[in-house]
C-alpha cells in the first residue's frame, strides 16, 4: 500500500492535501533526489492540461526539481502520452504531468513516467515517497537545476502521432467531428487530423483554466453525437482532458467504447497479419467483447482496472494490443502508454482502408447488456461473508457461462460495485439486485 499514489499517480481536489502547492515542491525535489539516487540523468519534463491551477503546480515542481540540483524541460499544456513520448525522446530521467484526466476543473494531480515513457515501477514510487518523509535539504548554489521551455514540443509529438500509420494514408474525403473536452489536446488534436486530410469540425476546443470536461469530452459525449448528426460527419471523436482517453462516434450518432474499438483494431490486425498474440482487457471489459474475440480465434486476457495493470500484463505477455472500455487504448508497438489520438488513428486507417463505415465495421460484435450496482458497505470492508459467497456463486451459474459477475470493493469510497452481465437486461438486474441484498443483509447484521 502506498500513502499518496493511487491507481494512477496522486489525485485531489486543489488546495487540500497532497494536492497543494508545498506538497509539489517536496514531490519535485523527492523525484529528483530519487533520479540521483538510481543514477537516472537528472533532467524531467513537466507538461499538464489545461487547469487553472497548472500554473501553480508546474512552478512549484520546477522549484523543487531545481533544489535538488535536477534540470527541467517545461512543455506547457500537452496531451498525458505526448509527456511519455518526449521524456523518453528528450532522454530524460523522468516525466511528470500535471493533470486530473477526466475530472472537474476543481480537481488536480501529478502523474509520472520513467525514461521509458512508461508508469513508474512498483519499487521507483515507493523510493519516491519515501523520500517525501524527508526534510527538504538545497543543493549547493552553483548545482541548482536549470528550466528551459521546449519551442516545439506540439510539433514533434502531431509528427509522432502521423508516424502511427502509414506514410501512404489519407483522411481526405473524411468529415471528423473532434471533440478536445477543452483539455490538452484543444490545438493539437485538430491539427493532426487537417494535416492528414481530412475536413475538420472542432468542438470543446476554448479551453479557459475552468472548463475542462465540462460538458464535453469523453466523459461527456451527448454534444459530440449531436454535432456529427447536425453536419452528417462521417464519425466523431471524444478526448478526455489530457489525452490518453478516446471514445468514438459512427454517422448513425451511436457512440462505440473502447471494447469495440480493439475488437475493430485486433480483428483487421489479424487479417494482415500482424496481430502479435491476443488482446488483453480489464475486469470490467464487456463479455459481448470477450465473446467476439474468442469467435475469431483471438485469445483474450483480463487484468486488473487500471491501464498499468494492461501494460504490465501485455509486457507479461508479449502481446502489443489491450486497453479498458473507457477508451484507454495501448498499441505497445506504437506507444509506451495510452494515446487517444494514435488509437483513433488505427481505427480511421481501417474505415479509410476498408470502405467501410464504423457503424459497418462494429457489426462483428455484440455488447452485452450490463448492471452495476453500488452498494455501501462500512469501511473498512472485510470481503464477503460465506453467505454473500454462496450467492454469487449461484448467480454465476445460473448464467450458464452466457455471462459474468464480477464482486469489485471499491479503491476510493465505501461501496462494493456489483456488475452483472448477461443476454437477458431482465435476468441480469435480478441478479444483481439479488446480490445486493446480500451485501446490505451483511451491513445490518
Amino acid at each position: 500500500m502506498t500513502r499518496y499514489f493511487g491507481t494512477d499517480g496522486i489525485r485531489g481536489t486543489v488546495g487540500q492535501a497532497p494536492v497543494t502547492a508545498d506538497f509539489a515542491l517536496h514531490l519535485g525535489h523527492a523525484l529528483g533526489l530519487t533520479l540521483k539516487a538510481n543514477g537516472l540523468p537528472p533532467l524531467v519534463v513537466i507538461g499538464k492540461d489545461t487547469r487553472l491551477s497548472g500554473y501553480m503546480f508546474e512552478s512549484a515542481l520546477e522549484a523543487g526539481l531545481a533544489s535538488a540540483g535536477t534540470d527541467i524541460r517545461l512543455l506547457g499544456p500537452m496531451p498525458t502520452p505526448a509527456i511519455a513520448y518526449l521524456t523518453r525522446t528528450l532522454r530524460a530521467g523522468a516525466g511528470i504531468v500535471i493533470s486530473a484526466s477526466h475530472n472537474p476543473y476543481h480537481d488536480n494531480g501529478f502523474k509520472f513516467f520513467s525514461g521509458s515513457g512508461e508508469k513508474l515501477s512498483d519499487d521507483f514510487q515507493a523510493e519516491l515517497e519515501s523520500r517525501l518523509e524527508e526534510p527538504l535539504v538545497h543543493c549547493e548554489p552553483a548545482d541548482i537545476g536549470r528550466a528551459e521551455r521546449v519551442a516545439d514540443a506540439a510539433g514533434r509529438y502531431i509528427e509522432h502521432c502521423k508516424r502511427s500509420v502509414p506514410a501512404s494514408l489519407t483522411l481526405a474525403g473524411l468529415h471528423v467531428v473532434v471533440d478536445c473536452a477543452h483539455g490538452a489536446t484543444y490545438q493539437i488534436a485538430p491539427r493532426v487530423l487537417d494535416e492528414l486530410g481530412a475536413q475538420v469540425t472542432a468542438i470543446g476546443n476554448q479551453p479557459d483554466g475552468m472548463n475542462i470536461n465540462r460538458g464535453f469530452g469523453s466523459t461527456h459525449p451527448q454534444q459530440l453525437i449531436e454535432t456529427v448528426r447536425k453536419t452528417g460527419a462521417d464519425l466523431g471523436m471524444a478526448l478526455d482532458g489530457d489525452g490518453d482517453r478516446v471514445l468514438l462516434v459512427d454517422d448513425q450518432g451511436e457512440l462505440l467504447n473502447g471494447d469495440q474499438m480493439l475488437y475493430i483494431m485486433a480483428r483487421q490486425r489479424q487479417r494482415d497479419d500482424r496481430l502479435k498474440g491476443g488482446v488483453v482487457g480489464t475486469l470490467m471489459s464487456n463479455f459481448g467483447f470477450e465473446v467476439a474475440l474468442g469467435n475469431l480465434g483471438i485469445p483474450f486476457a483480463r487484468a486488473a482496472v487500471g491501464d498499468r495493470h494492461v501494460h504490465r500484463m501485455l509486457i507479461d505477455q508479449g502481446w502489443q494490443l489491450g486497453g479498458e472500455a473507457s477508451g484507454h487504448v495501448i498499441c505497445l508497438d506504437k506507444t509506451t502508454t495510452g494515446d487517444g489520438m494514435v488509437s483513433a488513428l488505427e481505427v480511421f486507417q481501417v474505415v479509410q482502408e476498408s470502405g467501410l463505415g464504423l457503424h459497418e465495421l462494429k457489426q462483428g460484435m455484440q455488447l452485452y447488456p450490463q448492471i452495476i450496482l453500488n452498494v455501501p458497505v462500512t469501511a473498512p470492508y472485510q470481503g464477503p461473508t460465506d453467505h454473500t459467497v454462496e450467492v454469487i456463486e449461484a448467480c454465476t451459474a445460473s448464467l450458464a457461462g452466457q455471462g459474468r459477475i464480477v464482486f469489485r470493493p471499491s479503491g476510493t469510497e465505501p461501496v462494493v460495485r456489483v456488475t452483472v452481465e448477461g443476454r437477458d437486461h431482465h435476468t441480469i438486474t435480478q441478479l444483481a439486485e439479488r446480490i445486493a441484498t446480500a451485501v446490505n443483509n451483511e451491513n445490518a447484521a
